[in-house]
């Protein structure tokens, strides 16, 4: 097993309710011995012509063991910064830099719905192109003592805003899915052969 495994937590944030989401993930991922979690924070500086530019932000993704994707709900979906960010990682997509990581995200709306799951669909799509393995949450909704995972979404963190203010309950959900995923990350991270592919 590895000594230390990382994991990176990428988000967009407008209001600053997906950034406290991405600060509790943190908390979480980071709660766990032998796991350095750090941000990587998409901000609107980095885009350049529709297209984000922060090489030493994708090296140290391209680092990580596991990536932890958030955005808030805009339109059904992530929003345009976010999508900015995911197109240009396509620039080594075929060079399979990420296959073998651990994935996850959350995301955010103003409504109970407002198509947050497609936010979350988004997200795992994103992480099946690169070859990615994605982590859920295993609270069942509605039954969790804690209050977590109050909207029933397994795929992902889904959260909703009253008056922009966090529910207490999705921001407990949003640590949990950190340790969660910093956890599985000690235990399922492969291991790279000199081939460059992996073994478990």
């Amino acid at each position: 097993m590895k000594t230390q495994t990382s994991v990176a937590v990428v988000y967009h944030s407008v209001t600053g309710t997906t950034a406290g989401l991405a600060e509790a993930t943190l908390r979480g991922a980071n709660q766990i011995d032998g796991v350095r979690a750090f941000p990587v924070r998409i901000e609107g500086g980095d885009i350049h012509e529709g297209r984000y530019r922060n090489a030493s932000a994708l090296k140290a993704m391209g680092e990580a063991d596991a990536i932890i994707f958030g955005s808030p709900t805009f339109m059904g979906s992530v929003s345009a910064q976010f999508k900015a960010f995911a197109d240009a990682t396509s620039e080594f997509w075929f060079q399979r830099h990420w296959a073998g990581k651990l994935a996850a995200g959350f995301t955010i709306g103003n409504n109970p719905s407002g198509d947050q799951l497609n936010t979350i669909q988004y997200l795992n799509i994103l992480a099946n192109q690169h070859g990615m393995l994605w982590v859920g949450i295993d609270l069942p909704g509605g039954f969790d003592p804690e209050g977590r995972n109050r909207l029933g979404a397994q795929s992902g963190l889904i959260a909703h805003a009253r008056d922009g203010m966090l529910d207490p309950a999705d921001i407990a959900t949003a640590s949990y899915l950190g340790s969660r995923v910093a956890a599985l990350s000690r235990r399922f991270v492969p291991e790279r052969v000199e081939n460059g592919s992996y073994s478990l």
